[in-house]
């Protein structure tokens, strides 16, 4: 490490932050600076980090970001102010220190170009003076009509005593507005004791939608994201008029105990000037600041929750080995039908109706034949309309003719959306929309991650307000989630698309489409090393890519291995230590006892030349060379009934899959038209502060019915059994 990086304040700021070493921070921003993707510094660099992992280098490169956007950002703020003749010793002061993009704003939002005030006309009109002699308290209220007198007709505009004493309040409100102190005891009185109120707009089309609205109040502490979100939605509607109330009358009295007005010779003007600022200017920009920190706060909060529900929906544990026949529902135009491979290539597909009793015996005959003919046994249902019908004709086929077969209800969004766009089109030119949508929910089942890549993260369907969040932020937020996701679990590169290759390390949709483009002129890749080949694949891409990209059966067995081809040297040397053959690696035949009794790590690092990180980095993948991460997780709930609300009682027993997590509780279908609530209240007999503390999507879990409401086709789901 540099003596600059030892010396870098930020770095060092840091740090501390973070509670991390100015060691590790730089060893970090090294490597990020220098271009090295996060997943790639995670798994191959950790010797330069001290071992830190994915989490805590995204909060590195986070915070250093925000910090060199403060430096930025207070460097222009103090030259704009200072180019306005405004910049006093007190306020440079206080900008050097305010160490958050917030604290800067805050002290320039006086200042910032706006248009002509009320202050900018009395200034005009030459009452300056008189109001820094009512400040400085050599005018007092007994003479304000006097001195005002005078003034009248040194401007075309000063025709009154009104008019001049308005300017010369309107003067004294913009300056208690400026000064840094005032507004930060007003922002903090509001702060303290600010509640959020709604009213419901009951002319609005959307009145019914924000009923649990109509008279809400809440102290703005206390205001969950969820709500906060639900509430913009609503005003942004115009179904909710929405108001920030707090103690104005309070944040007056401690304004005036901070200019000392007890013994001020014009504290009855000053008071009123002080209520007129707080109306005025303070009030509105503090009640901008709140809502805007509100909104701030719960938007990073959905993101988060979105986030790490993309997550375990992209990591849900491929279905190998499985000739799938996938059902796209649908009423008017039928459910569509697609027959998959095991390796999802098409070999069947139809339409068939459902609905109608005539057309659903058609079905039956046809369902039979499909599966029958291609030893069909596992099909998947997409989630959206006319599910429900296509489960109940699925369930009697099975049932009626002995047939060996189970089904998965999947979440069928964002389907369509790729059965319309450009990869949809470039994979599957010969079928129509309906055929490729269908494609798509089966393949899903086969190997999520690699399916799903191909659809905006957005689109997947399993958040809550993520269409309210700004695009940019849930964009370059999901896309981290998806990158740190395919890298996780590897890529084949033999067979993988270009869709899931521009999400590894080091390549991008022009180097993975180059990469499918070389495979399909030159046949597979036999060993790492010939990505090098592939136009627009330089060294620093393949060191970057070429540890997260596999070949199975390729003439380099540790090309089959999460081992970086940098560290082969290092992994033939353990490998002879423990007389075990490269070639064996595909068998899995290395037991752990045959590498780690060897030595400690610390020692054998030392023998060997390397480093403890890397050695240990190294053994975990010759241990277990092919192993996926996802296969850890629940499989995929297979089901061979469907449930009507009219077959549970308060107590009856079920297994459900989760199907989307939010602040409040889960969602879960257990096999109903609609998916069941379990309120965070009933996913533990403990406190829990998140239900992602409990449960994640894709997890099959067994719950208990708590309520249930008929009219409005509702389940309430517990997961504390019952006494």
């Amino acid at each position: 490490m540099s003596e600059n990086e030892t010396l870098d304040p930020l770095i060092a700021q840091a740090a501390q932050s973070l509670k991390l070493s100015v060691r590790q921070v730089a060893g970090a921003m090294r490597l990020l600076d220098d271009g090295n993707t996060i997943p790639f510094i995670t798994r191959y660099r950790k010797e330069a980090t001290g071992g830190l992992d994915e989490e805590q280098l995204r909060s590195v490169q986070r915070t250093m970001q925000e910090l060199r956007d403060v430096v930025a950002e207070r460097a222009k703020i103090l030259k704009a102010i200072d180019g306005q003749g405004k910049l006093t010793p007190e306020l440079r002061a206080a900008i050097e220190s305010a160490d958050s993009m917030k604290r800067l704003e805050e002290l320039y939002a006086p200042y910032r170009s706006k248009r002509k005030t009320r202050a900018d006309e009395a200034r005009e009109m030459g009452l300056e003076p008189l109001a820094k002699m009512v400040w400085a308290g050599r005018c007092g209220d007994g003479d304000l009509s006097r001195v005002a007198t005078a003034c009248l007709g040194k401007h075309p505009a000063l025709t009154s005593v009104e008019v001049v004493l308005q300017g010369v309040q309107d003067l004294l409100a913009a300056r208690i507005a400026e000064e840094i102190e005032l507004r930060d005891l007003a922002r903090k009185t509001a702060l303290k004791m600010a509640l959020i109120s709604t009213r419901l707009n009951a002319k609005s089309e959307d009145a019914a939608t924000f009923q649990d609205y109509a008279e809400f109040e809440q102290a703005i502490g206390k205001l969950p994201p969820h709500r906060v979100l639900a509430i913009n939605r609503g005003e942004d509607r115009e179904a909710l008029k929405v108001s920030l109330k707090w103690d104005q009358p309070l944040a007056q009295a401690r304004l005036a105990g901070a200019l000392n007005l007890s013994r001020h010779p014009a504290k009855q003007f000053m008071e009123q000037s002080i209520a007129d600022a707080l109306k005025r200017l303070i009030g509105p920009a503090i009640e901008r600041e709140i809502r805007r920190d509100l909104t701030q706060h719960a938007h990073v909060h959905a993101l988060e929750n979105f986030g790490r529900n993309v997550r375990q929906l992209l990591l849900q544990p491929p279905l190998l080995g499985q000739t799938i026949l996938a059902v796209d529902p649908g009423f008017r135009t039928g459910c569509k039908l697609a027959v998959l491979s095991p390796e999802g290539t098409v070999l069947a597909h139809d339409v068939v109706h459902v609905t109608d009793p005539k057309a659903a015996a058609q079905a039956e005959v046809r369902l039979v034949q499909l599966i029958q003919t291609h030893h069909v046994n596992v099909l998947a249902i997409g989630n959206g309309t006319a599910s429900r019908e296509a489960q109940e004709v699925v369930t009697k086929t099975i049932s009626e003719h002995g047939l060996n077969c189970r089904y998965v209800v999947v979440n069928e969004a964002g389907a369509s959306i790729y059965s319309a766009s450009d990869v949809g089109r470039s994979e599957f030119p010969d079928f129509d929309a309906t055929v490729r949508g269908t494609i798509s929910i089966g393949r899903r089942l086969q190997d999520p991650l690699s399916e799903l890549v191909k659809i905006e993260p957005q689109h997947i369907g399993v958040g809550m307000y993520q269409h309210d969040l700004p695009e940019k932020d849930l964009a370059a937020s999901l896309g981290d989630v998806v990158e740190s996701c395919v890298n996780h679990v590897g890529v084949e590169l033999n067979n993988a698309s270009a869709e899931l290759l521009k999400y590894v390390s080091g390549l991008n949709k022009t180097t993975a489409r180059a990469i499918v483009a070389y495979r399909e002129d030159h046949g597979p890749f036999h060993n790492r090393q010939e990505l090098l080949d592939v136009p627009g694949v330089g060294q620093k891409s393949f060191i970057q890519a070429a540890g997260f990209l596999r070949i199975r059966n390729g003439r380099e067995p540790l090309d089959a291995t999460w081992v970086h081809p940098e560290s082969y040297p290092l992994a033939r040397k353990l490998l002879q230590r423990a007389g075990v053959k490269p070639a064996e690696l595909a068998q899995h035949a290395i037991k752990d006892s045959s590498l780690t009794a060897t030595a400690d790590v610390n020692q054998l690092s030392t023998e060997l030349g390397s480093d403890r990180y890397t050695l240990e980095q190294v053994l975990s993948a010759l241990l277990k060379p092919g192993r996926d991460p996802r296969e850890d997780l629940s499989p995929p709930l297979m089901r061979a009934s469907v449930l009507s609300l009219d077959e549970l009682q308060v107590g009856t027993e079920l297994s459900g899959v989760v199907t989307n997590v939010v602040d409040f509780g889960a969602f879960v279908d257990v096999g109903l038209k609609q998916d069941g609530l379990v309120h965070i209240s009933k996913m533990a007999d403990r406190f829990i502060s998140s239900p992602h503390d409990v449960v994640s999507v894709g997890q099959t879990i067994r719950v208990w019915v708590d309520t249930v409401d008929t009219a409005r086709g509702r389940v309430g789901l517990t997961m504390l059994k019952p006494k």
